[in-house]
């Protein structure tokens, strides 16, 4: 008998080496990319992850001292329990009641990313928090002040010299220790990801199987396999808000050809990650079916795979919904690593 669990163990622990790839960017921290997945492209060797830096990326993920009034923290937009986005409202909330122009993104493989906003106006991993820190309607922080008055802190003081051997917090510093713990918000535990890992007992239902090759045949060109974004941004056929009057990329690039386009946003975790759309207009999947499917408002720079009505009967708008049901990875957000640790930061 003892005989027989080894062989399952060791039977186990093959399966898991051929399914993913490892590699270590710091000297106690391994990222998994799975088989058949792109190289991250975030660069490891300007920010070499650590057990500690990861620690206190939580930390600082988790508190609301990195808000003005500290009020509010990246948690407060970012829950784990929704893909590291909030659920109950459209737009991103700020410090006094006050209200953002965008549906907050969720957080997740962020390591694959060339981007980041739904206007792409952020390259590098490590500056994209600049944007809610400082942005007035959300943490309306100034990094200087902040900086300050995290080095009056002697649990933080502790925590940056365990990260990073220096006890000075600089503002530098500060966005590294973010990125230790955001570039390790990784899913790809999904029921799809046991399947096209060949996982024993585990199957598409035929409703799933029909909405899989739906999805192949009407959104696999935007929301690419396996990461379900191609990161390019598309006009995909929204009407303007009147009283945003968001652009979108246009923003960016001051060029017409990129009106109303925005980032195509992954698909992984979709279930849990409402409201949906850049200014989170609608919060249910059969709605967000409705517009691909009716909604579609034609113009110069729509997305060109959108041009032609895209058609699908009830019953198939419902096998979409359960193939996309099948890339939630409950172990990705109920992750207890994720979550604030009251423990391990109490004994700082």
């Amino acid at each position: 008998m003892r005989i027989k669990k080894t062989y399952i163990v060791l039977t186990f622990i093959f399966a898991l080496c051929a399914s993913f790839a490892f590699f270590s960017p710091g000297k106690n921290t391994k990222i998994i990319v799975p088989k058949g997945w792109p190289k991250p492209l975030y660069d490891f060797s300007k920010n070499p992850l650590t057990e500690e830096g990861f620690k206190l990326g939580s930390a600082l993920f988790y508190d609301p001292i990195l808000s003005h009034d500290n009020t509010i923290s990246c948690a407060s937009c970012h829950l784990p329990f929704t893909a590291f986005t909030h659920a109950d409202h459209s737009l991103s909330h700020g410090i006094g009641g006050k209200i953002g122009t965008r549906n907050s993104t969720a957080l997740m493989n962020l390591i694959w990313s060339p981007s980041f906003m739904w206007d792409g106006g952020v390259n590098n991993l490590e500056v994209q928090p600049i944007n809610p820190l400082t942005n007035p309607l959300e943490m309306d922080s100034q990094l200087p002040e902040l900086v300050l008055e995290l080095n009056q802190s002697p649990k933080y003081r502790k925590m940056f010299y365990r990260a990073f051997n220096d006890s000075v917090i600089t503002s530098q510093l500060l966005l590294k220790a973010l990125a230790q713990f955001t570039s390790q918000l990784n899913t790809y535990n999904s029921k799809y990801d046991s399947i096209m890992r060949h996982e024993k007992n585990v199957a598409f239902t035929a409703s799933e199987k029909n909405g899989y090759a739906l999805f192949k045949k009407n959104c696999s060109s935007c929301h690419t396999e396996p990461l379900f974004t191609n990161y390019s941004f598309q006009n995909n056929g929204l009407p303007i808000d009147t009283f945003l009057m968001d652009y979108g990329r246009m923003k960016i690039t001051q060029n017409s050809k990129d009106s109303l386009k925005f980032r195509v946003p992954t698909l992984r975790n979709i279930e849990f990650s409402a409201p949906y759309f850049h200014d989170g207009r609608v919060n249910k999947l059969k709605d967000v079916l409705e517009h691909y499917t009716t909604g579609i408002a034609v113009g110069p720079t729509v997305a060109e795979s959108l041009k032609s009505k895209i058609e699908l009967t009830k019953q198939e708008k419902k096998d979409l919904i359960a193939f996309l049901k099948t890339l939630t990875d409950k172990y990705f957000m109920y992750n207890s690593r994720f979550r604030y640790n009251y423990s391990e930061v109490a004994k700082d």
